[in-house]
């Protein structure tokens, strides 16, 4: 792993230098400038749709902010439109926490440095290589992705709901009781258990309950009122506005997600038009409203490398790939019964989210799809499948 200079989040804008277009494979018409003429988005998605494989599936993508979607899936179709419905993006969620930090180190209110642990217990010390809300937030707080005895008090309802078991009190509990053999800041691991301390943290922080301060400072700014925290109860005959969420057979219903004491890790569910609403925010900040639009610039900017030829590039917020136009940036997301991927490339002005509700099996063909879709790659992708699946973790 591979630390970068530590970036000023506010006002810094990202690398996003763009590269010569790439020459038209054999077989595709080129378009203007020789670029490849690519499918008419309405065929490319319902392809995607049809090869993610699941009872309910939706594909939306904005192009320059005009948006396609498409749903269908193997299940009858719900009361309400598939595209209307709101769905667990599990991951994903931590792409809101990314930006709800960054927003308030560049408001002033806090730089990232914090010690988490002072902020919890206000009599604790920070004492040496304390964790700090920029370890957790980026994965290199040395935590392990769950805490200890977790998958014990989790195992009775490890097929329904485990993390409803695990309230904010215990999560909070064990990192306080924590003692990690590795200092913070030197090995990158992803850690669901990290990114829900940190949403506790700025609850203590701010003195405000988690969910209101994701309401205030980014939901209600972006106008995204598909957006929920909690299940809705549905109504009669089971109806409501929540996606039904399957297990792997893609037939046995699953109860809808609760996320215990990791809701800053996984809580989120959302419509496709929010989802995207939320994206192209993300590809244009200067039309955003004006106290985000420092911190959407932030979370593009890389933070740290990781892997072979240091191809695994992370930001705040985001997993960042290359591409022949310039950087992707993404993140996926799974609960026990639903999976999400978020995306969005600047070199094309393109975002994508897309959501299923299957729960993640071996081999499973919904992000490696998602991920060649926003890459440029699907259909016939050669290596997409795995790439896209750093992050997906449930939530």
């Amino acid at each position: 792993m591979t630390a970068l200079p530590p970036a000023p989040w506010p006002g810094t804008r990202p690398d996003d230098a763009r590269r010569p277009a790439p020459a038209a494979p054999p077989g595709r018409t080129p378009g203007p400038g020789g670029v490849p003429a690519p499918p008419p988005d309405d065929a490319l998605l319902a392809d995607a749709v049809a090869a993610a494989d699941a009872p309910d599936v939706v594909f939306a993508l904005s192009r320059h902010g005009r948006r396609t979607l498409c749903g269908g899936g193997t299940a009858p179709a719900p009361p309400l439109p598939r595209a209307d419905l709101r769905y667990e993006i599990g991951s994903a969620t931590k792409t809101f926490t990314g930006l709800l930090l960054a927003g308030l180190v560049h408001a002033g209110e806090l730089t990232g440095g914090e010690p988490a642990a002072t902020l919890l217990d206000r009599r604790r010390p920070a004492g040496t290589d304390p964790v700090t809300l920029a370890h957790l937030i980026t994965h290199t707080s040395g935590l392990p992705a769950l805490p200890a005895g977790f998958f014990l008090r989790g195992l009775p309802a490890w097929h329904t709901n485990p993390y409803a078991r695990f309230p904010a009190d215990r999560v909070v509990g064990a990192f306080l009781r924590h003692r990690s053999r590795r200092r913070p800041g030197t090995r990158w691991c992803y850690s669901n258990y990290g990114v829900a301390v940190l949403g506790h943290a700025l609850a203590a922080a701010t003195d405000t309950p988690w969910e209101d301060l994701l309401t205030e400072r980014v939901l209600r700014p972006l106008g995204l009122t598909g957006t929920a925290l909690h299940p809705h109860a549905p109504g009669p005959g089971g109806s409501g506005p929540d996606a039904p969420g399957h297990a792997k057979d893609g037939v046995s219903p699953v109860p809808a997600f609760d996320a215990g004491g990791f809701q800053a890790a996984g809580a989120v569910r959302a419509t496709p038009h929010d989802l995207l609403t939320f994206l192209e925010a993300h590809l244009d900040p200067a039309a955003a409203p004006p106290a985000l639009a420092p911190a959407l610039r932030a979370v593009r900017v890389p933070v740290l490398r990781r892997g072979l030829t240091h191809r695994h590039v992370h930001t705040l917020a985001w997993f960042r790939h290359p591409t022949d136009g310039g950087p992707m940036y993404f993140h996926s997301g799974a609960t026990l019964g639903q999976q999400a991927f978020l995306g969005f490339r600047p070199d094309t002005g393109t975002a994508l989210a897309a959501v299923c509700t299957r729960r993640f099996r071996a081999h499973d063909p919904f992000v490696a799809t998602a991920y060649a879709v926003l890459a440029g790659e699907f259909p016939g992708a050669s290596g997409a499948g795995g790439t896209g699946r750093d992050g997906a973790g449930q939530p």
